[in-house]
Order: C-alpha cells, then structure tokens, then sequence
C-alpha cells in the first residue's frame, strides 16, 4: 500500500493529530504521526506471515548447521538466514514470550501467568483492526503455551487476543470418542449441544476465556467448531510417539492455513527438551518437526493464493548447551554462544533470496518486524527491525 493513497477520513484524521501534536514531545509527536499506512519498505507483496517458535531449546548444530532439517535449510537457502540471534535463558516460557513480546524479560521456570506485555497478535490485531477469525495460534499444548495468545496489557489483552488450539488438549483419542463416539448426527439435538459445550471448555479459546471477552463472533465460532470435528475425524487425534504433540501443532497449523488463510498464524513447539535426557531423542523430534514444516511449506507452495503471498519465520527461543551432560544428553545452564546464538529463518515474497547475516540480531527483533509489514505499531517492545530482509 502506498503512503500517500489517503482516504478523506485518514487525512482529517492526521490533520486532527498534528493540531494535537503540536504541543506533545517529540516521541509522542512521532508516535501522532504514524498511520495504518506505514508499511516497511518492500512488504507490499506479504499478505500473511507465518511464525514458527522451534521451541524446546534447539541448537543450530542440530539444525542448519546438519542435515537433519532439510526443509528447514532450503527455507534458509531460499531466503534470509540470521546466524546470530541473540537470545536469553529465560526458561522456555521466559524466552518464547520474548520473541512475542520484542522484550526480553525474565519468568520462573514453572510461572503460568501472563505477560504484562502486549504480544504480536494484539499489536496486529488492534492496529491492523483485524478480526480474531484473521489471527492463530496453534501449540503443542501446555498449559503455559496458553498465555502466549495475549497479555495483562490494559490498553490491548484478551480482546486483541489470538484464537488458540493446543493440540495435545484437544486432539487426543479422549476427546475424539467424547465428540465422535457416539455417532451423532443431528446438530440440534441436546446431546450434541451438550457435547460442543464441552469441546468449548476444552478449547478455552477461541470462546470464552475465564470470563474474558469472546473472541469470535457467533458465525466464526460455528466455523471453528467445525473445523476441530473436521480435524479429529481427520485422524489428527492419531498422531503418536516421539514428538507427537510438536508435530500436531504443525500438523494444525498447515490445516488452518488452507481453510482459514489468516493474516498471522504463530506455532509453538516443545518437545525437544527431550534432550535433557537422551540427544538421540532430542535428534529424532528435530527431525520429525523438520518433517512436518515441510508438509506446511508444500501446502503453503501449492495454494495459488498462499504461493505468493505468505511470508515464514522460524527460530527457536534459545539453543542448548555446548557440552553432553552426564546422561549424555543436553541441558541448557552454560553461557556458550550454543545457547545464546540461534539461527533465524526468513522467507517470503518481498524478502532476499540466498542472503546470509553474520551480524547479530536479537530474537525480539521479530515481532516489531512482524508488526510493521502489517502497519502496526510495537510501542512496548524493545527490538529493531530486522536488517538486510528486504529485497
């Protein structure tokens, strides 16, 4: 979009803004003057992006410095490869809410409230007005993934929040019997409205979150019910084994991309802290994510409207250790640039191709990149905008 295709209203709007700005400071002037039209440079070809948080604590030595992710490597060769994110060791919930906030704070290791800053699908969604149906967040499952989808933030919170599936909480084999045992067929009877109330309270969201304001509006909330009876029929809930519940979050990710096409869809994924106890294991579930990113990249490459128009990041919240611990496997305590530096992956229709970055970057630097390919303001974060992304 062009900044000087201004509509009528934009242009009272900004001219109302600069008599108020006039006595503000100059960051409040600066802030006046932003519009929905301030796009970075080149995004004009992004319509939506999709984020994926390689979570679980993943090096780049078994990474794209291997062969065990061969999606994940020709994503790098294609695009932007950052092979110096800065990250911190705030414990895997710690780091992963830094990359949605852009801020790098610290939570305790088993902490299960939500951030006091506003997260990237709130910054898009407020700034960007789009509805809940236009913003995603599929997750492995745990409880504190869950906060990832909106903070405490007064001026933004639940009502710019993210819908949320987790698929360890909902696609399991528990459920699906609960849903399609029963063999019901009549949407209207009261056994199967009982049931959908049901599915309701184990999603939380995207209906109704303790209380907080719903997301969706009725017809979208219809839609999404359906579309979690589609998945579990679809044998979503099958899925088993190592790293099952990392490769249904890409597994519903790649489904709600085809159905819904959002503008922001954001996976979490976990299971890689296997490593902790067995490298073997922890290399086997980087390899079936890589597995299951490649089923989404082939989707996305293969739908005449996401081809072209669909942008991908991915990075995990913090590396490992440099060395085998004595269970000969991989904690994450040491101050190694193996746990401090990750690669970041860049991908999309407005970006470089085949461009490598040595200089260091940060892992907050995604969500204010993010947010202004969309126009939308980061006021609380504290990254920059990715460098050398764009063509």
């Amino acid at each position: 979009m062009n900044t000087n295709d201004f509509s009528r209203r934009d242009v009272l709007r900004l001219g109302g803004g600069l008599a108020a700005a006039s006595m503000l400071p100059t960051s409040a002037l600066a802030r006046s003057l932003w519009t929905p039209d301030a796009f970075l440079p080149g995004a004009s070809k992004t319509k939506r992006v999709v984020l994926v948080v390689f979570g679980g604590g993943v090096r780049s030595r078994e990474t794209l410095q291997s062969d065990n992710v061969p999606n994940l490597s020709q994503l790098a060769a294609e695009g932007v490869l950052y092979t110096r994110a800065d990250v911190r060791n705030n414990g895997h919930y710690g780091s992963a809410t830094n990359i949605f906030t852009g801020a790098f704070e610290s939570y305790g290791i088993r902490e299960n409230a939500r951030t006091p800053y506003p997260t990237l699908f709130e910054y898009i969604r407020r700034d960007a007005e789009l509805p809940a149906s236009e913003v995603w967040l599929s997750t492995s499952g745990s409880d504190q993934e869950t906060n990832y989808a909106f903070s405490s933030d007064a001026t933004y919170g639940s009502r710019y929040g993210a819908n949320l599936i987790g698929g360890e909480g909902i696609f399991n084999a528990e459920l699906r019997e609960v849903l399609l045992g029963s063999g019901m067929s009549n949407r209207e009877s009261s056994d199967e409205r009982a049931t959908y109330e049901a599915l309701r309270g184990a999603i939380r969201t995207p209906m109704n979150v303790s209380g907080e304001t719903a997301l969706n509006d009725p017809e979208a909330a219809q839609r999404i019910e359906q579309y979690i009876t589609d998945e579990l029929r679809g044998g979503v809930s099958d899925i088993t084994g190592l790293g099952a519940n990392d490769a249904k979050a890409l597994r519903v990710a790649r489904n709600l991309l085809g159905v819904f096409k959002p503008k922001l869809l954001a996976v979490t994924l976990r299971n890689a802290d296997v490593a902790h106890g067995s490298f073997n294991d922890y290399v086997t579930v980087i390899r079936r994510a890589d597995s299951e990113l490649g089923s989404l990249m082939t989707a996305i490459r293969g739908d005449p409207e996401l081809a072209d128009s669909t942008a991908v990041f991915v990075l995990p919240e913090f590396g490992r250790d440099r060395d085998l611990n004595a269970r000969r496997g991989l904690d994450h305590g040491d101050a190694s640039d193996e746990l401090h530096k990750v690669s970041l992956v860049a991908w999309g229709p407005d970006f470089r191709r085949g461009k490598t970055v040595s200089r260091d970057v940060q892992s907050i630097d995604v969500t204010p990149t993010i947010a202004k390919m969309f126009g939308a303001r980061t006021p609380k974060s504290r990254g920059s905008t990715l460098p050398q992304l764009f063509a």
